[in-house]
């Protein structure tokens, strides 16, 4: 076979194959800028003020907690450590964004941490406060 004919078939392939790949690129960069902007409206309307009233309520129950929002996430976090907190972050590193739950507890020099992915599909908007009260609710356990 002629290297010109082999040059050019080999050249369309590469042409074809990059194709896809800038396609996938910009879905991607649609898919997490609309997760960035749903993720900024939850946070708004949903979990900062959530997580500020569960804090009020632990407070007057005789429980030192703060509300945080460090770096584009809300972070319940026990006064008596910094490494006793709850965490609701958005996650842009994986194929698929997604909304993750982190909570980090401390023992007697022992930390240990947990992650969960809280959203089920692609769409943060579905998360309701009943959701995210519920995550919050299972992991204070360990902390009151």
């Amino acid at each position: 076979m002629e290297t010109s004919v082999v040059r050019q078939r080999v050249r369309e392939a590469i042409e074809r194959a990059g194709r896809p790949a800038d396609d996938v690129r910009g879905r991607r960069r649609v898919q997490m800028d609309e997760a960035t902007r749903q993720y900024e409206l939850f946070l708004e309307r949903i979990a900062v003020p959530l997580f500020k009233q569960i804090a009020n309520v632990l407070v007057t129950e005789g429980h030192s907690f703060k509300v945080f929002t460090p770096g584009g996430s809300v972070r319940l976090m026990a006064e008596r450590g910094g490494e006793d907190y709850i965490e609701v972050m958005l996650d842009t590193k994986g194929a698929a964004p997604k909304l993750l739950g982190r909570v980090s507890h401390s023992r007697g020099g022992d930390i240990t941490q947990a992650e969960l992915v809280l959203n089920a599909t692609a769409d943060i908007s579905a998360l309701t406060e009943d959701d995210v009260l519920g995550y919050v609710l299972s992991e204070l356990e360990a902390f009151v």
